[in-house]
């Protein structure tokens, strides 16, 4: 089955296209998440007529179809189970229409999302979802997983700035969905792809909401000397009617190994940073700050610094951009969790985080997307010490829990994949996943498009979560254990 796989894929791609050595099935056996998975092939198609023939002979060949981008997802929703080609689709990197007129763009989806922006700025415009690895990561896998970004607080989640997906569905049919007015007739299946990571079809084209550049831009930066003052600031600023276009919050533990490895110029002495960025029209935006500087003032704030030269502001994104790759001049592995509680009670959930490191023994770092209450606590460990691996589990699972039980949830921009699978009937009845699983197979019927991910597909009964089971091989079932 495989060989025949190889070789029908070979004469659509040609041999260079079409990977099977154990080197790269294991290169795209994971994401950029801590799980691994396993492939049988690995195909790299320049077009959209080559993902449909890659899809028919995945079909025919009975194979199961991964769709993946850059591989920079968080939560494993790229990670192939056994049975699978992997289908990659950063070849197709056309920009193939700008209409500024219409404040629209058609492009395909290995398209980089900084790479997008850049073509946009001259025009004043930009695509507003900004993930903090925009540098790297496609629009075709912004679409699968919704990412946020720091900005998702004034502009929203990719799915605001979508207009139409195009998708090759499990058949190898084609079919757009949504449109490009602003209102497409009949049910939102737009907004049922959006986020549907990879489980529903592999996305062609995408055509995508552009925004207007702002007039003024100020970045300020704020010092604190506890990360319980810090986060006070943070509901202030929202319960006092401020919109800033984003509020991003990172302990003492980030901002010292960020600096080191980015000199974006924070305070290293600080508990907690905390970068606010206000944009609109230029008296508006002075007025802002004058207000949150008040604030900050009354919270105790120890450094108060605006940064209104792009210069400054880029330096001070950039700090905050890096951590991922900064945090590991500190530990050789971390599992970043990504959950949301409400903002009015962010300073019990940052509360809550401590007590698991305390209890457990743990240096758990934060990044907060403070203006929306989505954490990204990071756990840091090294897997190569015997029961490394379970013990961080077993914390993250008690985060997960405690923010569930404050009113949260359990993703806010990474995606469910397999690392959050078996939580989700922490969230929802085994009616609401059924009823999941029914949308889901009227796109893919089989069930053979990224299978494993989001939803089990062991059955039709979704019981109890039997606990984070990222991190071990699956089973033949395709479920993960411990």
């Amino acid at each position: 089955m495989i060989a025949a796989a190889r070789r029908d894929l070979e004469e659509i791609l040609g041999s260079g296209a079409v990977l099977s050595d154990p080197l790269a099935l294991r290169l795209y056996g994971r994401d950029a998440s801590m799980l691994e998975g396993s492939c049988e092939l690995v195909a790299i198609p320049s077009n959209r007529e080559q993902v449909v023939a890659c899809v028919r002979i995945a079909r025919r060949r009975g194979l199961a179809v991964v769709p993946r981008g850059a591989g920079t997802g968080l939560a494993g929703g790229s990670t192939p189970l056994p049975g699978s080609l992997v289908i990659v689709t950063t070849r197709l990197q056309r920009i193939l229409e700008i209409r500024p007129e219409d404040r629209l763009a058609w492009v395909e989806p290995g398209v980089l999302n900084l790479d997008l922006k850049r073509r946009l700025a001259p025009l004043g415009l930009t695509f507003a979802p900004d993930p903090a690895s925009e540098a790297s990561s496609t629009i075709g896998g912004n679409v699968a997983t919704n990412a946020g970004g720091p900005h998702c607080l004034a502009y929203g989640v990719t799915a605001n700035h979508i207009f139409a997906v195009e998708l090759v569905l499990a058949d190898g049919t084609v079919q757009s969905f949504g449109g490009e007015g602003p209102e497409a007739g009949g049910y939102d299946l737009r907004g049922v792809i959006i986020g549907s990571e990879g489980t529903v079809g592999v996305i062609t084209a995408v055509c995508v909401r552009l925004t207007a550049l702002p007039e003024a831009v100020q970045v300020l930066m704020l010092g604190f000397a506890t990360v319980d003052d810090a986060a006070g600031v943070v509901s202030e600023v929202i319960a006092a009617g401020l919109t800033p276009a984003a509020i991003e919050l990172m302990d003492r533990a980030i901002v010292r190994v960020v600096e080191d490895f980015a000199h974006a110029g924070y305070p290293v002495d600080a508990e907690a940073v905390v970068l606010i960025e206000l944009d609109g029209l230029q008296g508006g935006v002075d007025r802002q700050r004058q207000a949150v500087e008040q604030i900050a003032r009354s919270h105790g704030a120890t450094v108060i610094q605006a940064a209104s030269d792009p210069a400054h502001r880029a330096r001070l994104w950039k700090g905050r951009k890096s951590a991922h790759g900064a945090i590991t001049r500190i530990a050789p592995d971390f599992l970043q969790y990504d959950v949301v509680v409400p903002r009015t009670r962010l300073v019990e959930a940052l509360a809550a985080v401590r007590v698991v490191a305390r209890d457990e023994g743990l240096i758990i770092a934060h990044i907060v997307h403070a203006g929306d209450g989505n954490l990204h606590p990071l756990i840091m460990y090294d897997r190569r010490s015997p029961g490394a691996l379970e013990h961080v589990l077993a914390a993250g699972e008690r985060i997960v829990r405690a923010c569930l039980e404050m009113g949260g949830s359990i993703s806010g921009e990474h995606g469910i994949g397999l690392e959050k699978r078996d939580f989700m009937p922490l969230m929802f009845s085994a009616a609401d996943l059924d009823l999941n699983d029914d949308v889901r197979a009227a796109f893919d019927p089989v069930r053979t498009m990224n299978p494993g991910k989001i939803l089990s597909d062991v059955g039709r009964s979704h019981g109890p979560a039997a606990g984070h089971a990222a991190g071990a091989a699956p089973d033949e079932a395709g479920s993960w254990r411990r």
